[in-house]
């Protein structure tokens, strides 16, 4: 008989995972934002996930999993494929912890995250156009002895991802809505798992692009289905969740309460939103869920906390979309 492993995790492997990484991240601001409060007519809160070291949530479960490594794992080294931020954020734990790194990441990775990765220590591989196509790559560093600590599909990731979870609790006891980037799903699943074990009534609704959305088409179709990757402004949220998916559908399909998807100009309406009203500087990725309440795309009953997810995008580009310079979906301008 095959014995399968369980794709759920469990809210004791997140409390782990909290005390692992406790000492290494950062436990980041909440911030009520006055103007979506009022727009909204709820309490609208911030959870600035962004000021996280490597400028995302990445170094959480990335973290995670590699100080949970054996002592063969570590010397053979970690090796990963990223969109970016999971490419950073694992760079980052492996130098803390003294393991060498190598991030595999496809051409449509933009050169600022591309140089991020590398000021962090880490070697890193182009190839293809696709994050499935810079698994390839991956695949045969893993032949040859490495360890994958994959961006999303893990369960220390997950786990490590969750802790955020439990910090949004800490912050907003009262929450009833919780608005979180879809890519992958480990962000989500592991938001969803602390705070629905022990608030299962909060609702969790995940936020990603019209243009490349892998976890929504899977959804739709029952099934991990592969989908094309597409330049978009939440390039953090681009590439496949897998055909052999193990955690990450399964926990979405099971947790998450709604989907929904943003226009290019909706995400730019979330940067120049979290520049010119929150005074925050945030990527595509991380802006979606403040798109998402300016389009009116979420109906919210309760106190609710955006997270802000990343805020690793390049200055260029930034600047382009907050004086209000037309773009295209690569982020040049038009």
């Amino acid at each position: 008989m095959i014995v399968r492993p369980d794709p759920f995790i469990a809210i004791g492997e997140i409390e782990t995972a909290q005390r692992r990484i406790g000492a290494h991240i950062r436990v980041t601001p909440v911030e009520r934002s006055g103007s979506l409060s009022e727009r909204s007519g709820v309490p609208v809160a911030l959870k600035l996930e962004h000021h996280q070291h490597s400028g995302s949530f990445k170094f959480r479960g990335a973290t995670n999993a590699v100080l949970n490594l054996d002592e063969a794992q570590r010397r053979a080294g970690v090796v990963a494929v990223s969109t970016g931020n999971h490419g950073r954020g694992l760079a980052r734990a492996c130098a803390m912890a003294g393991v060498r790194c190598t991030i595999a990441m496809s051409s449509l990775v933009p050169q600022n995250k591309i140089d991020a990765i590398r000021g962090e220590g880490a070697e890193v591989l182009i190839h293809g156009r696709s994050q499935d196509e810079a698994q390839i790559e991956v695949d045969r560093l893993v032949a040859g002895g490495m360890t994958m600590i994959p961006p999303f599909d893990h369960r220390d990731v997950i786990a490590g991802q969750g802790t955020l979870g439990l910090e949004i609790l800490d912050a907003m006891p009262d929450v009833a809505t919780v608005l979180v980037q879809l890519s992958g799903g480990g962000l989500i699943c592991g938001v969803a798992a602390a705070i629905k074990a022990r608030r299962p009534g909060v609702r969790i609704v995940g936020v990603s692009m019209e243009r490349g959305a892998a976890m929504h088409a899977s959804l739709a179709a029952g099934r991990p289905v592969e989908v094309p990757e597409l330049p978009t402004l939440a390039d953090s949220l681009g590439g496949g969740i897998g055909l052999a998916n193990v955690h990450t559908f399964a926990m979405v399909k099971a947790l998450v309460d709604d989907v929904v998807l943003l226009t290019e100009r909706e995400i730019a309406d979330g940067i120049a939103h979290a520049y010119w009203q929150e005074r925050q500087i945030v990527e595509g990725s991380g802006a979606v869920g403040l798109g998402a309440l300016l389009a009116g795309k979420v109906a919210l009953d309760g106190p609710t906390m955006l997270i802000l997810s990343g805020g690793n995008i390049d200055m260029g580009l930034h600047y382009r979309i907050v004086s209000g310079e037309d773009f295209d979906v690569a982020g040049e301008a038009a």
